[in-house]
């Protein structure tokens, strides 16, 4: 059965379930499966950020479709890109970076040559779209039936023209300074109000350290949200650092947001 995802920024409204019923109709036998419709709204980059961390867990062939789309309806591109392990659909703004190796995307969010070993293509065939497309609901009008028609065996290059180049955000890893120190952000606030960071576990200097966040100094690493003070880091599922409080919200209780800076040091 061909598998299609959803990660949206949509919540609890009506839009992913429409996408849904345009996949479904055009391919009753898909497995549409969501994976977050809770991305915080126009968050290009968490959007980015759980397509990468969720992707790698579903069977080789899936067809992943992700709308965080703030500019729907202006001149940016609608992408395929496929992959050796599956195909990815949504706007060209940084969204299915997640499509990309970290070594091929860039230090800074811009334009890079398309990779070897992904195809990419604009989406430009009317053929596979609705109709009448709105200027607004992009999800619904291209991005769904476009996948849908994938699901179907239609070949990725029937979509439209392959490009050279596609927007991409900076890896998922934060930056080393000269001292050893780790400065990175937080790039997904999960829903018990973990603050999960671009500090990838397998660079912090081992179980001694010190993460600094919102004025706040934690010490230690801790394994499990249980097993440490109030306040926690530890290194969760997803491999990257975390800020933690026990039985309780980071988010709340720090009074920070996506974006917030952490730095991360050694400590004795």
């Amino acid at each position: 059965m061909p598998i299609v995802t959803l990660t949206t920024d949509f919540g609890a409204d009506i839009y992913a379930a429409v996408m849904k019923g345009v996949i479904l109709g055009i391919n009753p036998r898909a497995v549409v499966v969501d994976i977050t419709h809770s991305v915080h709204p126009q968050s290009v980059e968490e959007g980015a950020f759980l397509t990468q961390a969720a992707w790698p867990y579903f069977p080789q062939g899936s067809i992943h479709i992700a709308v965080v789309d703030p500019g729907v309806g202006t001149e940016r591109r609608a992408l395929a890109l496929a992959n050796s392990s599956g195909i990815f659909v949504g706007p060209d703004n940084g969204v299915l970076s997640a499509a990309l190796l970290q070594g091929a995307r860039p230090d800074e969010a811009g334009p890079v040559p398309v990779p070897q070993g992904l195809r990419a293509v604009a989406l430009t065939n009317p053929a596979y779209f609705r109709h009448l497309v709105s200027a607004t609901f992009h999800g619904r009008d291209i991005f769904a039936p476009v996948a849908a028609h994938l699901s179907l065996g239609v070949p990725l290059g029937e979509m439209g023209e392959p490009v050279e180049a596609l927007y991409a955000l900076p890896p998922f890893r934060a930056r080393r300074l000269a001292d050893g120190s780790l400065v990175g952000r937080v790039v997904h606030i999960d829903s018990f109000g973990n603050l999960v960071t671009d500090v990838l576990g397998e660079d912090l200097p081992g179980d001694r350290i010190a993460a600094e966040i919102a004025g706040r100094r934690v010490r230690g690493l801790s394994r499990a949200y249980q097993g440490g003070p109030e306040i926690l880091a530890l290194v969760g599922s997803s491999g990257y650092l975390e800020v933690a409080v026990r039985n309780g919200s980071a988010a709340a209780l720090l009074g920070v947001g996506l974006g917030a800076a952490v730095t991360v040091y050694g400590a004795s």
